[in-house]
């Protein structure tokens, strides 16, 4: 009997042993950093990632000449600065200066036709009014005749009246065809005309589009060649790289060869977060620094604020962002279009507003939340963001000195129901 008190004792022992372990793991310290609610004074910063672009360029495509690809024969290099009239790139004329000759030549045939066609229609006028001179002769010939009818027998008086007949239909049908020759002829010189006026044409277009042949910069600034679309064939997919346009290549009639960017009129592109949008403004200070000068900052300002939001259809972020575009107070010559950047950009000064540290504000569902330490456990809250700045998150909805958490708990601790029958309750367990 005392054997089996001391085994029953033994074992309460150790089972309120347990129970005490296992309270202890429940309730004591959790292991999750924790930082207070505190009241600051604050100066707004909004910090975001951009580029260098001009907001004044020019694009240099081929000519829009018909007749097939054009080959480029002269090209300037990327990054090679030029002025306002300076050659670019230069194409082969040889085409055009064929059609130019072509061209040329049927304009001096169409000349030489229209002359002998002048000539022959002034021969052939003549022809007709020593024709026509005749003929009336012939009728006024035939009305004496028919005169005299009196004096003559009965058959010759009809053969007089005959006469006459037959000299007036003469008459009238040299007359008819002098007016067909005369219509005839001025078509005939009419058709060497539009032919001339056809080729002339065509020969101050040749002589147009070999000037076009030779394209030079409408602005001062930095040449950009571009990837040379029309090798591909017109066919290319994503992550496909296309070569830079270079002498001997063939390029359509309308394509994007190059382009020049005015260096002195750039800006920062850059996008804040929609969080971020009404804490802009234009005319807002920002410092800008440039990943390729490294340890200098440009001073700059808000120029606009986009008034859309972008948002891109493979990005599956509900966060969506703002285009902002910032100005330089002073143009760098060093800087280029596409260089990438940072930017600061200060607001105004926020007094004695609640913060967190930023690390402590998790995105989850589209909403902002915070995990507020109640005891040993963790609740999750949500929060309304007033901004970000200085590292720091400024939020609604706390007291000052409650204790949030710097990580998310539930990626180390237990899921439990309280116990009074409300949402989620996070428990941490050490380790």
């Amino acid at each position: 009997m005392t054997i089996r008190h001391d085994k029953t004792a033994l074992l309460l022992l150790m089972s309120f042993a347990l129970c005490g372990c296992r309270t202890s793991s429940l309730l004591g310290d959790p292991g999750v950093p924790t930082a207070a609610v505190e009241k600051r004074n604050l100066q707004v910063k909004v910090m975001t990632i951009g580029q260098l672009q001009s907001t004044e360029s020019r694009i240099l495509p081929a000519p829009p000449v018909g007749g097939g690809t054009l080959q480029i024969v002269e090209l300037t290099h990327t990054g090679t600065h030029v002025h306002t009239g300076d050659v670019v790139l230069r194409f082969d004329p040889s085409e055009q200066e064929y059609i130019l000759a072509q061209n040329r030549s049927n304009v001096a045939q169409a000349e030489e036709e229209i002359t002998k066609a002048r000539a022959d229609a002034a021969v052939l006028s003549s022809q007709d009014q020593l024709a026509l001179l005749k003929d009336k002769f012939a009728v006024r010939r035939a009305e004496l005749d028919v005169s005299k009818n009196e004096l003559v027998s009965e058959i010759d008086a009809k053969k007089n009246l005959l006469a006459l007949d037959e000299a007036r239909r003469a008459l009238a049908q040299l007359e008819q065809d002098i007016k067909s020759h005369a219509v005839a002829n001025e078509a005939s010189i009419s058709l060497s005309e539009e032919k001339k006026n056809k080729a002339r044409l065509a020969m101050e277009q040749a002589g147009q589009n070999i000037q076009k042949m030779t394209v030079r910069s409408p602005i001062d600034g930095l040449v950009v060649i571009h990837p040379n679309r029309d090798s591909s064939g017109g066919v290319f997919f994503g992550g496909m790289t296309l070569p830079e346009y270079q002498v001997g290549d063939q390029a359509r009639p309308g394509s994007s060869v190059a382009e020049v960017i005015d260096i002195a009129q750039l800006e920062v592109s850059v996008h804040a977060k929609e969080t971020d949008r009404s804490l802009l403004s234009s005319g807002l200070p920002a410092q800008v620094q440039v990943s390729a000068l490294p340890g200098e900052v440009f001073p700059a300002a808000i120029q606009r604020i986009a008034g859309a939001s972008a948002h891109e259809f493979w990005d599956d972020s509900p966060q969506r962002t703002f285009e902002v575009s910032l100005r330089l107070e002073h143009p760098d010559p060093r800087l280029r279009p596409g260089y990438a950047t940072r930017a600061i950009i200060l607001g105004s000064s926020m007094s004695g507003v609640l913060s967190v540290p930023r690390e402590a504000v998790f995105e989850e569902g589209g909403k902002s939340v915070v995990y507020l330490k109640k005891g040993s456990s963790f609740e999750r809250q949500e929060v309304k963001v007033r901004a970000y700045t200085e590292g720091r998150a400024v939020v609604e909805g706390l007291s000052v000195g409650n204790q949030v958490a710097l990580v998310n708990p539930e990626k180390r601790g237990n899921r439990r129901k309280d116990s009074s029958g409300g949402g989620p309750v996070l428990t941490a367990v050490p380790g």
